[in-house]
């Protein structure tokens, strides 16, 4: 594992920060957790990568609240495109009008 910052899937909309954290402290130090409201998934960063791949062998496919977790190793985020607008002014549009 190259990275230190997992996700974590599957996890039920009652779990807190708090409750993430106790549960990965298990496998060595947690720096962030960080969920996303209201989506089920959150994000955990330990303080190196050997103790993220310890977290994640031992915590994917494990039961957590009656839920099965899925543990993995972060991917960095999208790019999204600009855009989706009109040209702001200015701006030229790359195809013509008719």
């Amino acid at each position: 594992m190259q990275g230190s910052k997992l996700y974590v899937g599957n996890i039920g909309y009652s779990v807190t920060s708090e409750q993430l954290e106790e549960l990965f402290s298990e496998y060595g130090e947690v720096k962030q957790v960080n969920i996303i409201e209201g989506k089920g998934f959150g994000f955990v960063e330990m303080s190196n990568p050997s103790e993220a791949e310890k977290a994640k062998e031992a915590l994917d496919g494990s039961d957590y609240k009656g839920l099965t977790l899925k543990v993995d190793e972060a991917r960095p985020p999208r790019k999204r495109p600009r855009g989706g607008g009109p040209p702001r002014r200015g701006q030229r549009r790359d195809y013509r009008r008719y």
